[in-house]
């Protein structure tokens, strides 16, 4: 049984071996006729070759390794994608049709791939199956958990070739990229908005839909992005991480905290492109800029004002309803910033202060004023007889000589005057 059993053995090994020696034959001689006949030892261009894939070898370990290349044989009309599977190439011509044909069953949202469908129903179930062993993040994506592990080990594994900038995900370096070209390729169908990024602009877009993907759990807010929700967030649990170095000032927003900065800085970045104009915040130019246009489309619908921006038309909506009011002296406004200003004349606080001499102020625009006084300095001037003043309310109020206007009306006679002071002493004349 044993001789038997050995002389199976003997003639199976030598069997295999007579397999091994014909094929490594056989691979030597298509490799001759590779040389000799010129076949590329490339993958084809996209249209059906004569020849069949060809096929590389490399030695490693004495043991001969075969690697057949892949024949991308169809080929995209629209663009440069080749496939080697005619599905792939039907799943690929979807980014130029636009057909979106896999369809969530709970909302509107479609999608090009099954894929694409199976990550956007994990929003409805909750489902996060992911999760980082070193922190409680969860996703409902192995790749989104993927590129979270990079912010543990701070792998940045794609590099600019320009400078020494390095990113977590090939989109920031995409992103990136397009700084040093200059390109804008996304561009907005609504307004014109031009960005290096597609995610830039898909939040853009949100200002058009008025979408606000980004829930609170404990309220009713919502966000267009993340990172406002996140700060929304912080606001609930009372948390202020971000501090100001120079003053101690807290913040749950590390935006916040930037804005905070420049009034210690100066810094105006938000820069004018038609006068010498600059500003802090990118609010404050844009509420500069109106004045050089003349478009409003913003319309109230309750009385005649016009803005020519949503923002400047929501504070005048607040003006109608005007919901902030003083428990002391029923002053209402339509901002809550506006009555903690009021607040401080009931409480005398003056936060303030000037470092020259003993004058506080309520308000900061009145100690910048005080401060132009100290030094001297008169920036505004009037563009009709060249009065000079240290202060915009000064330079506003003298510009109504020029223009009549009287914005203040007694609500008990015709009377109506430019200066509020004049108004309050003639309201004394009914009161007597």
């Amino acid at each position: 049984m044993d001789e038997r059993n050995s002389e199976v053995g003997m003639d199976d090994h030598q069997a295999v071996h007579s397999i091994g020696t014909s094929n490594s034959k056989k691979l030597d001689t298509t490799m001759e006729q590779n040389k000799e006949g010129g076949i590329p030892y490339e993958e084809t261009c996209g249209v059906e070759s004569d020849h069949q894939p060809t096929q590389g070898h490399t030695k490693q370990g004495g043991t001969l390794l075969v690697k057949r290349t892949v024949d991308k044989r169809f080929v995209c009309m629209e663009c440069d994608y080749r496939a080697a599977k005619k599905a792939n190439l039907l799943r690929h011509k979807r980014k130029h049709t636009g057909e979106k044909p896999f369809k969530c069953d709970q909302c509107d949202y479609s999608a090009a791939h099954k894929v694409s469908l199976d990550l956007h129903l994990t929003k409805h179930t909750g489902d996060k199956p992911f999760m980082c062993g070193q922190c409680k993040y969860r996703t409902a994506n192995r790749s989104h958990l993927s590129v979270h592990m990079r912010t543990h080990t701070g792998v940045r594994p794609y590099k600019c070739d320009l400078c020494d900038y390095s990113a977590k995900t090939k989109d920031h370096l995409d992103d990136h990229m397009a700084r040093h070209t200059g390109e804008k390729p996304y561009m907005c169908g609504e307004c014109g908005f031009r960005t290096a990024s597609r995610s830039h602009l898909s939040v853009h877009m949100r200002t058009h839909t008025g979408e606000k993907p980004y829930k609170c759990d404990l309220c009713d807010y919502s966000a267009a992005q993340k990172g406002h929700l996140d700060n929304h967030m912080a606001r609930h649990k009372g948390e202020k991480p971000f501090m100001c170095g120079e003053c101690g000032y807290r913040t749950a927003s590390k935006s916040d905290l930037s804005r905070h900065m420049r009034t210690h800085t100066g810094d105006k970045p938000y820069k004018c492109n038609q006068c010498a104009y600059s500003a802090a915040r990118k609010g404050q130019l844009d509420r500069h800029m109106t004045k050089h246009s003349e478009e409003k489309p913003y319309k109230c619908d309750q009385c005649v004002y016009s803005a020519a921006t949503n923002s400047s038309l929501d504070q005048h909506m607040a003006k109608h309803n005007k919901p902030s009011m003083c428990g002391e002296c029923g002053y209402r406004t339509a901002e809550r910033s506006n009555l903690t200003v009021h607040m401080r004349k009931h409480t005398g606080e003056r936060p303030y202060k000037c470092d020259l001499c003993d004058y506080s102020a309520t308000q900061k625009g009145h100690l910048d004023e005080h401060m132009a006084r100290h030094k001297g300095e008169k920036p505004f001037m009037c563009g009709e007889c060249g009065y000079r003043t240290a202060s915009k309310s000064d330079l506003s109020r003298h510009m109504r000589t020029h223009t009549g206007v009287k914005p203040y009306k007694c609500d008990q006679c015709d009377y109506s005057v430019s200066n509020i002071r004049y108004l309050k002493k003639h309201m004394v004349t009914h009161a007597s």
